[in-house]
Order: structure tokens, then C-alpha cells, then sequence
């Protein structure tokens, strides 16, 4: 065995150095390529560690950024009896470090260490809730809901993990909430004796591992309150990585806020009474005050959930902004914590531990919905916005979230005494030291880092700009997107992605050229038209003949390596829509202080979001292909050349 500090000094950022030399111990790995950037990355990543200080890194696509980041993190963790938290936004990078890079890193390292995936515990199974699911299942489900939930114990009995990911099929929702783990209701002490139980049984693990992956919502949904007596944020004395760090703001608004759904508010209230099944928790402790206190809610709300629906215009899009207070009378919070009362006696009288613990959840869900909804009503929080969003029939949610999310992320993430590194392919829109990033989340005064990537793009890749492109609002525009994704796509044989920032023209262009491509068989794949995102990717991975159509989720966290994708297409510069409330309202932010709003927001999220669908088509040195963009303004606007500078360094021609 080499030892790790051979000829590399003492320090543990030169041992960290010597594993990625091009004799290093990584060099014994199957397929190890020694890249100058990696190291310096660990290098780097290695002495936030060792110095327990922030860092905000930028690593070109290539690098191999998460072997860089993980044996620095292993090895501090393992050193210092500390635990390393990996979080990532996409469940792609998730898999590929539970499965291929920390696998790598358990057969090279001279250390032994255990790493788990953290899945949010409505993942698994609780045995004792399907037992009492099982038992009470004439007062709780009706009949074709009684023979989904015979399926999930026959699954019970031969599955390994216990989670969704297990199904072939995943079960009805409304099913799988009565049986899945719930914070109070599957703990320590009611299943933690119980081996059968699967989420105890992770819980045990994820508390002996030294290295644990998740994703940023799990993170954040367990990220407490700064505690001065738990140096840590999730675990005490851990240390955090966020890759993908790009979408660190977005994913932080949606979860250090307030939403109350329509669908979510009349899920619990079915819970406790369904009035068309006539099935529920008050069935069965028969409560009849608490039916009809249950039935009559139900009704109130549809009413409430209706008036807010007429007094939003949605003639823009999907999303109403509400900028006073008292949208609507407040019909609702009211008997909501009557309801809650009511939980309350009930619970004071239960001798049967299950069913009690089953009635305090949802009197807590009952709560939190009654704070939700008095939070939107009154709008009395500072520096927040509030909006109406409708994404179907009878789907309406109430939405309140900060407007400027650094100061909170600043006292959360970036505190004093803590260490998170934040590393993404695409931090940089053009500035010094990543500083748009850094300011956007509260890591003004954390060390940046910009390592380039190690692949030719001059040799590998080629950008085309059609100079001659209608305007948007033409009508000829759309015809003239057609064509040219027909003509490109006729170049590279198919084995492309088209990238919409439309989803309404996606659909049209869809309709024009799928007998195109029928005749060239190619297959043409269209997100929103069936499969799962994850279930597209792995059909056009599977031959060089399939053409796909994507909106926002396929501009980034996309990975296909090899000749399936030599193409790149992108109809639109991706600036975000003005009129969603979150985006106005930071807008307006900006400019009450006297800024720009556009060079300073919304010109940097565009340039972020082009790299990360140009970063698509590049995956390995013996990648080839194309870029195509079809939006002229990149060479009529003066904007234009902070886009055309943001992208990697080769040849460019214009069409």
C-alpha cells in the first residue's frame, strides 16, 4: 500500500494531492484518467475541510468534480470523526455516486467507510402502519383500495429495501400515505425494536455512515434553526457538499416559505373523513361531531379554493400575484382550529397508542395548513411575495416565498464556525470570482475557485447561430423554428436535443415535424406526453435515432455520453418569464435600490441557463457534435456578446 503522504509533505491537502497524482493511489482504479483539474479541485476542496471554511468552486464539465470532492470529504470525515452530507438536485448524480464513484473510492482508499442514500422517509414502508392499515381497512379504504393495499403486502414480503423504487408499479398515493413512514408516527420508539421495519433500519444506518447523499429538498426540509450547542446543520458536527449548486436559490425558496395546497388541504381533511367513501380516522373512533365538522370544512374549502380562483386573472400563465392583503374572507382558519380542538379531545381520551399517534399528525398537517393560510391572507411578512399558482382542475396553490433569499442562506449555510462547499459545472456568467453567484446566496465573503475543463471544445464541438430568425411574436416564427430544427437535426442524423423554453411551442412543433422524423425513423420523444423524465433519457440512450423535445427540467442534470446525442438545439435565449411573481418581484427589488434589473438579474440567470443546456452535448474526450441556436438577438443584441463569451472557446459560424 502506498502511504498517502509519500513524498507530498505532511499536510492533509498534499496528501489529498498525492491520491490524484498520475501515480496516485486513484491511478490504480479502472479507467482512471489523470486530470490537472481534479487535483487541483481536491486540492482545493481539501483545504476548506482542513481549515473549516466555506467554498464556492466552479468545475468545468469533465473535471470529474464528485471523485474531487468525495476522498477529500471521506478522508476529513473518517480523520476527524466528523459525518459528510452530499447534496445533489437530481436523483442521476445521486445514483452515480452511491453506485459507481463510491465504490471507486472504497476499493482505492486505505480506509474503510460506510455511505448510505438518504430518501425522505414517505419513501418506506412502515410493517406496523400497514398491519393497522390492514386491520382498520373497512373503516379506511374502499374496495379497489383495499385491493391495492393487498398488493403492497404481498410486495411487503419479498422486497429487500422497503422503498417506491422497489415497485415495477408504484402504488395509488392515496394508499401508500396510510402505510408509509411519517415523522411521529413511525419513531424510534414504536418501530425501532421492530427488524421488519425499513425505515428504522435506514435511520440506523444513516446514523453509522460516514458519507450520506441526498437531494437538496431532503436537505432542506431537515435543515433546523442555527443551534449554537450543534455545530453541525443536519447531524451533529457534519460538513456539507452541495453539488449542483446552481439550483441552490430556487430550491431553497420553494422550501423556506409557505404553500398551501388546495389537493394537500383536502387529502388530510379525506383522511380524517372521506363523506363519498364514508371512510376515515373518525369512522373509526366514531366521533359523528367530528364528521360533520370534516364534511362541512370540506365544502368551505371548495367555496374558499372557488373565490380565490374568480378574483386571479391566470390570463398570463399559471401564476396570480396577490400584492394586498385579503384576497378573500378567511371562511376557513377558523374551524380549522376548531377541527384541531376537536383532534385535540379526542387524543385526551385514545387509549390505543397507534391511533392516537395517527390523529396528532394530522392535527399538526390541520395546523399547518391553518398558519399557511393566515400567513397568505394577512401578508405580513417582510421581503416576501405571495401568489395564486393553478396547475389544473381543482389545483390551486397559495404560495408565500422571500424575495431575497442571501441573508437566509447566509445564516443557514454560510455561518461561522461551519464548512459547505458549493460546486457546480456553472457558476460563472462572466464576472470575477463567481461573484453573481456568491451574492445571489450569501457567500459574499467566501473563497471562490474557477477550474477549467480539461476538454478541447476547439476539436470537439462547433456552434452554428442563425442570424436570420423571425421575431417571436411573428407569425411566421414558428414555421421558420420547424425548419430549422429539421434542417440541423437532418445534419446530425437525428441524436438530438431540441431545448423550449416554451412549452405551447414545443407542443406545435411536435405536431409539425413528427411525420418528418417518422419518415427518416427516427423516434420522436416529447416530454409531458406520457413517460417520466428518467424514462426518456433511457430511451434515447438506447440507439442513435431518436430526436428529443424538452423543456426547463432537460436544460441541466441531463447526462449523455457518447454518439446518441451530437446535437444540441436551442430555440430560445432562456430568459425566465418577468411575469412569474418571484421573478417581478425581484425585479422590482432591484430596481427600488436603484439597479438594473436586467443586467443584473435577468441577463446572469439567462447566461447561467445557456451553459447548462450547452454543457449538455460535451461529456467525454471522444465526444463530437453541434450547438445550434436559433435565436438571432445573440448577434443583433448588445447583450448578444456576453452570451457568445459565456460559452466555451470554439468555432463559431453564422448561418
Amino acid at each position: 500500500m502506498i502511504a498517502l503522504g509519500e513524498n507530498f509533505g505532511d499536510g492533509f491537502a498534499a496528501r489529498v494531492g498525492a491520491i490524484f497524482a498520475p501515480d496516485g493511489l486513484l491511478a490504480r482504479a479502472k479507467g482512471f484518467e489523470y486530470r490537472a483539474e481534479q487535483r487541483e479541485m481536491a486540492v482545493a476542496v481539501a483545504r476548506a475541510l482542513e481549515e473549516s471554511r466555506h467554498l464556492v468552486i466552479e468545475a468545468g464539465t469533465g473535471v470529474g468534480k464528485s471523485l474531487a470532492y468525495l476522498a477529500p470529504a471521506i478522508l476529513h470525515a473518517i480523520e476527524q470523526k466528523r459525518k459528510a452530507v452530499v447534496s445533489t438536485y437530481t436523483i442521476n448524480l445521486q445514483e452515480q455516486l452511491i453506485y459507481k464513484d463510491i465504490p471507486i473510492l472504497q476499493k482505492v482508499l486505505p480506509v474503510e467507510f460506510e455511505a448510505m442514500l438518504w430518501k425522505g422517509r414517505q419513501n418506506y414502508l412502515c410493517p406496523k402502519r400497514l398491519e393497522r392499515a390492514l386491520g382498520n381497512a373497512g373503516e379506511l379504504f374502499t374496495t379497489p383500495e383495499k385491493e391495492e393495499l393487498e398488493r403492497i403486502r404481498e410486495w411487503s414480503l419479498t422486497t429487500r429495501e422497503g422503498t417506491l423504487s422497489d415497485f415495477d408499479v408504484e402504488p395509488d398515493p392515496a394508499v401508500w400515505a396510510q402505510v408509509c413512514s411519517e415523522q411521529h408516527l413511525c419513531t424510534a420508539k414504536s418501530c425501532g425494536e421492530d427488524r421488519r421495519c425499513f425505515y428504522q433500519n435506514a435511520r440506523k444506518r444513516l446514523l453509522t455512515a460516514q458519507v450520506v447523499v441526498m437531494n437538496h429538498t431532503l436537505f432542506f426540509m431537515n435543515l433546523g434553526e442555527p443551534d449554537p450547542r450543534q455545530p453541525g446543520y443536519i447531524f451533529a458536527n457534519d460538513f456539507v457538499i452541495f453539488d449542483e449548486a446552481h439550483t441552490l436559490e430556487g430550491v431553497a425558496s420553494r422550501h423556506i416559505g409557505v404553500s398551501v395546497s388546495q389537493p394537500g388541504l383536502r387529502s388530510t381533511l379525506h383522511r380524517l373523513y372521506n363523506p363519498q367513501s364514508k371512510k376515515g380516522l373518525l369512522t373509526i373512533l366514531r366521533n359523528p361531531e367530528g364528521v360533520r365538522t370534516v364534511a362541512n370544512l370540506l365544502e368551505e374549502s371548495d367555496r374558499f379554493f372557488a373565490e380565490i380562483e374568480q378574483r386571479s386573472d391566470f390570463r398570463k400563465g399559471r401564476e396570480y400575484r396577490v400584492r394586498e392583503p385579503g384576497l378573500v374572507e378567511d371562511p376557513l382558519t377558523g374551524k380549522l382550529a376548531e377541527l384541531q380542538e376537536l383532534a385535540v379531545q379526542e387524543i385526551r381520551k385514545l387509549k390505543d397508542e397507534s391511533l392516537k399517534a395517527e390523529l396528532q399528525e394530522y392535527g399538526r398537517r390541520v395546523r399547518d395548513a391553518r398558519l399557511g393560510l393566515l400567513s397568505f391572507l394577512k401578508q405580513e411578512e417582510e421581503g416576501s411575495v405571495y401568489w395564486v399558482e393553478k396547475t389544473g382542475k381543482q389545483s390551486l396553490s397559495l404560495n408565500v416565498a422571500h424575495v431575497d433569499m442571501a441573508p437566509h442562506l447566509r445564516r443557514l449555510l454560510f455561518r461561522e464556525g461551519h464548512c459547505c462547499v458549493a460546486a457546480s459545472a456553472t457558476l460563472s456568467v462572466g464576472g470575477k470570482e463567481l461573484a453573481y453567484f456568491r451574492q445571489r446566496v450569501g457567500a459574499d465573503g467566501v473563497e471562490a475557485r474557477q477550474v477549467g475543463s480539461p476538454f478541447d471544445y476547439e476539436k470537439q464541438m462547433k456552434v452554428f447561430v442563425v442570424k436570420n430568425m423571425p421575431d417571436p411574436r411573428d407569425i411566421k416564427y414558428e414555421a421558420a423554428v420547424a425548419r430549422q430544427i429539421e434542417h440541423f437535426t437532418a445534419l446530425s442524423k437525428g441524436r438530438a436535443f431540441v431545448l423550449f423554453t416554451s412549452y405551447k411551442l414545443m407542443q406545435a412543433i411536435a405536431l409539425r415535424l413528427k411525420p418528418v422524423f417518422a419518415k427518416e425513423k427516427w423516434n420522436l420523444l416529447v416530454q409531458g406526453e406520457g413517460l417520466p423524465r428518467h424514462r426518456l433519457l433511457d430511451e434515447f440512450k438506447k440507439d442513435n435515432r431518436h430526436v428529443l423535445f424538452g423543456t426547463d427540467s432537460f436544460w441541466s442534470g441531463v447526462d449523455v455520453p457518447g454518439e446518441a446525442l451530437s446535437n444540441v438545439i436551442i430555440t430560445r435565449l432562456p430568459f425566465a418569464a418577468p411575469e412569474h411573481p418571484l421573478t417581478e418581484a425581484r425585479l422590482e427589488a432591484i430596481q427600488e435600490r436603484g439597479g438594473d434589473p436586467f443586467s443584473e438579474y435577468s441577463l446572469p440567470e439567462a447566461i447561467l441557463k445557456l451553459r447548462q443546456g450547452v454543457g449538455r452535448l460535451i461529456r467525454t474526450r471522444s465526444d463530437r457534435g453541434m450547438i445550434v441556436i436559433l435565436d438571432s438577438r445573440i448577434l443583433t443584441k448588445a447583450y448578444g456578446r456576453a452570451f457568445l463569451k459565456a460559452l466555451p472557446k470554439c468555432p463559431v459560424e453564422i448561418v
